[in-house]
């Protein structure tokens, strides 16, 4: 198995509490998210609680986008935790970890996503690895969370 850890970091000049709403929230992910313009006719489905622990999204979309779910599994002043579910195009669970410290320009987020990968995608990593496939989505997304809470 190839253990993977994908992790970028920007600053952003708002208040930690309204960068969290925007992650916390799955419905305003769509504001963000680096992957939600990948099929605009993309199935979306919402359950659990509205916000924080226990909110779940659902997701099918064409092959860009593929399928899965997240659900929100730890929420903290500094931390969200997230378990990413991968259904299409390959099966496989990550953990999602969105950090918020405070600091005197604005608020310091992290981006992290850890995980391994098996069978034929453990191989394909020592070609492809993985933070050369997902860390320019990351580096999108935070950019356009910056964006978002900024505005």
């Amino acid at each position: 198995m190839a253990a993977f850890d994908i992790h970028r970091e920007t600053v952003i000049k708002a208040d930690p509490a309204r960068i969290q709403a925007l992650v916390d929230d799955f419905h305003q992910w769509q504001q963000w998210s680096p992957w939600e313009g990948l099929d605009p006719a993309m199935e979306r489905t919402y359950s659990g609680a509205d916000r924080g622990i226990g909110a779940r999204y659902f997701w099918s979309g064409n092959r860009k986008a593929g399928r899965g779910d997240m659900e929100i599994t730890s929420v903290t002043s500094q931390a969200i935790g997230i378990r990413l579910n991968f259904e299409k195009p390959i099966r496989n669970t990550n953990q999602v970890t969105f950090e918020f410290i405070a600091q005197p320009e604005g608020t310091a987020v992290s981006w992290r996503m850890t995980g391994e990968r098996t069978g034929l995608m453990s191989f394909m990593a020592k070609l492809m690895p993985m933070d050369s496939m997902i860390g320019k989505d990351f580096e999108k997304g935070l950019a356009q969370l910056k964006a978002a809470a900024e505005a």
